[in-house]
C-alpha cells in the first residue's frame, strides 16, 4: 500500500510540475543539460520577474550572457535602464 501511495504522489508531483511550463519553456529546457548556464544566470533569472516588466540588468549581466550563451526569455532594456552596482 505504501509503494502505491508513493507512486501516486510521484505522478501527481510530475503532473503539477509539467503544468507550469509552456511548450516554448519545454523546448528550451530540453535543449540544455542544465536549467541555467551558470550561477550568474540563475541569480539574474531570480532577480528579474518572469514577464520582464521590472528589469534589473547590469553591464556585467550583458557581458556574462554573451560569454556564457544564456538562454530563455529575452529581457530587453534601453541603455538608460542598465544599472551599475555599487
Amino acid at each position: 500500500m505504501r509503494s502505491q501511495v508513493t507512486v501516486v504522489l510521484g505522478i501527481g508531483l510530475w503532473v503539477a510540475a509539467a503544468g507550469c511550463a509552456t511548450t516554448t519553456d519545454w523546448q528550451d529546457w530540453r535543449g540544455h543539460t542544465t536549467h541555467f548556464a551558470s550561477g550568474g544566470h540563475g541569480v539574474f533569472s531570480l532577480r528579474n520577474n518572469r514577464d520582464g516588466s521590472n528589469p534589473r540588468v547590469s553591464r556585467a549581466d550583458i557581458t556574462a550572457a554573451q560569454a556564457e550563451s544564456w538562454w530563455g526569455r529575452v529581457i530587453t532594456v534601453s541603455p538608460e535602464q542598465i544599472f551599475e552596482p555599487r
